[in-house]
C-alpha cells in the first residue's frame, strides 16, 4: 500500500487546476486542522475555516481554498506516507477523512445492476451459495433493461403492479424503481476514516463487498459544493437476512471511508463533471487474488441532485450539512474461494477506488474490532478548537 500513498498516486489528474481541501491531524495541537492542498504543500487554513463544515457553508469554498492565508504544515508526500501500514509516527501529521461535523448519509439501490444484487441478497437470505440460481431467476422475472426505466415514472409503476401480481415484488425494487429513494444514515459525524487508513468489516460477516461511490458534500442550505470518493462497505449476509439489520450491515467501526480530499466545485469542476464520471475499483488480496471493476455515473437511475433533494429539505434539516454517498452499480459476483460462493473480503485486502477528477482512495480491510477505535468525537473537536482560539 505504501507505493500508493504518494501525491502522484493520490491526487486528481488535473490537480494543478483543482480546489482541494482536506483534514490533517496535527500532533502539536492535539487535533485536526482543515487544510488546503497547493503547489507549495499542505496549508492549515483553520483560521479562516475552523471546520470543514464552516468551509462548506461559505459562498465560494473553492476561492477560499485557493486564497486563504495559512501555515504550511508539510509536503503532501510526507503526510501521505505517515500511515498505520508504514508504522505511523505519532509526532508527525497524517491525513484524516475530509469531513467533520457533517451527517454521513448514503443513497441505496441507485443503479440497475446493484438493484438486481440487492433482490438476490434478499431472496438468498444471506447465503452466497444460493446466489447464482436466484440471479438467473430474478433476471427472468424482471426482463428488459432496467437502466432505461426512470424511478417513479408511469412505466416503473406499471412494472411494479405487474411484479406484485406475479408475487415477485421486493423492498429493494420499491426503492429502486418506486417513487421514493432510499436515503439512510451510514455513520455518525466524525466517525469516517480516510485515505490510507484501515477499513472495518464486522467480524461475523462471511459475505461482504466494497461499494465504490462518489460522495457529495452538501451545505446546510442543500447546496452541493463539492465531491469526494467513498467506500460504503457492505455486509451482504447481514442485510440479506433482514433489511432491519441495515444498521449492522452498514454502520460498524471504520466502515465508512471517504477521501482522499474534497474537490470543491468551480468553473471547471461541477456537478455535471460528477454525472459523467467513471469510478474504478481494484481489490488486491493477500493470497494474490485480484478483482477490478468500473461504475459509471452516467448509468445512475436517480440524478444526484434529486437524491440530495430527497435527503435535505423541508422534512429533513442538517444544520452542519451532510456528505451523501450516491450509490454504486458495482456488486462483485466473481468466485474467490470456491465455485458458487462469489466474492467476499479477506483481512488484508487492499481496496483502491479512483476517478481521474477525484484522485484515489486506498484502504486496507480488517475486522471492525481490530481497526483503530473511534475516540475523537464532536466534544473533543470543540475543546480542541477552543484551545487553538478558533471558536467564534
Amino acid at each position: 500500500m505504501r507505493s500508493r500513498m504518494t501525491a502522484a498516486a493520490t491526487l486528481p489528474k488535473d490537480a494543478a487546476d483543482a480546489a482541494l481541501a482536506g483534514r490533517v491531524w496535527r500532533p502539536e495541537h492535539g487535533g485536526p486542522a482543515v487544510v488546503a492542498i497547493r503547489a507549495g504543500g499542505v496549508f492549515d487554513i483553520s483560521a479562516t475555516a475552523p471546520t470543514m463544515r464552516d468551509l462548506a457553508e461559505t459562498t465560494d469554498p473553492a476561492h477560499l481554498v485557493r486564497t486563504a492565508e495559512g501555515e504550511r504544515v508539510a509536503a503532501l508526500d510526507e503526510i501521505l506516507a505517515n500511515t498505520p501500514d508504514a508504522g505511523r509516527d505519532a509526532t508527525k501529521p497524517w491525513l484524516l477523512a475530509p469531513v467533520d461535523l457533517q451527517a454521513v448519509k448514503a443513497a441505496g439501490v441507485t443503479f440497475a445492476r446493484s438493484l438486481l444484487e440487492r433482490v438476490i441478497e434478499e431472496q438468498a437470505k444471506g447465503s452466497p451459495a444460493k446466489a447464482d440460481a436466484i440471479r438467473a431467476s430474478v433476471e427472468t422475472q424482471l426482463g428488459g433493461d432496467l437502466r432505461r426505466l426512470k424511478p417513479g415514472s408511469p412505466q416503473a409503476l406499471e412494472l411494479k403492479k405487474t411484479l406484485i401480481a406475479a408475487g415477485a415484488w421486493s423492498q429493494y425494487l420499491e426503492v429502486g424503481i418506486g417513487e421514493d429513494a432510499e436515503i439512510f444514515t451510514k455513520a455518525q459525524p466524525m466517525s469516517a476514516v480516510g485515505h490510507g487508513m484501515e477499513a472495518g468489516l464486522h467480524p461475523r460477516s462471511t459475505w461482504n463487498n466494497p461499494e465504490p461511490e462518489v460522495a457529495l458534500l452538501v451545505s446546510s442550505a442543500g447546496r452541493i459544493v463539492g465531491a469526494t470518493l467513498g467506500n460504503d462497505v457492505n455486509l451482504r449476509d447481514f442485510e440479506g437476512r433482514s433489511a432491519l439489520l441495515l444498521s449492522k450491515a452498514k454502520d460498524n467501526n471504520a466502515s465508512a471511508t471517504l477521501g482522499p480530499l474534497i474537490r470543491f466545485f468551480d468553473g471547471d469542476f461541477t456537478l455535471d463533471s460528477v454525472r459523467r464520471m467513471d469510478i474504478a475499483l481494484t481489490v488486491e488480496g493477500p493470497e494474490g487474488f485480484t478483482l477490478s471493476g468500473k461504475s459509471s455515473m452516467s448509468e445512475i437511475a436517480r440524478d444526484p441532485a434529486d437524491l440530495v433533494s430527497e435527503m435535505i429539505g423541508k422534512t429533513h434539516q442538517y444544520p452542519d450539512g451532510a456528505i451523501l454517498y450516491l450509490g454504486t452499480m458495482f456488486a462483485p459476483i466473481e468466485d474467490r474461494d470456491a465455485p458458487g460462493l462469489g466474492f467476499t473480503h479477506k483481512t488484508g485486502d487492499i481496496v483502491m477506488i479512483s476517478a481521474p477528477g477525484l484522485g484515489a482512495l486506498v484502504n486496507r480491510m480488517v475486522t471492525a474490532d481490530k481497526a483503530a477505535p473511534w475516540t475523537f468525537g464532536v466534544a473533543d473537536l470543540m475543546r480542541h478548537l477552543a484551545r487553538r482560539g478558533l471558536l467564534r
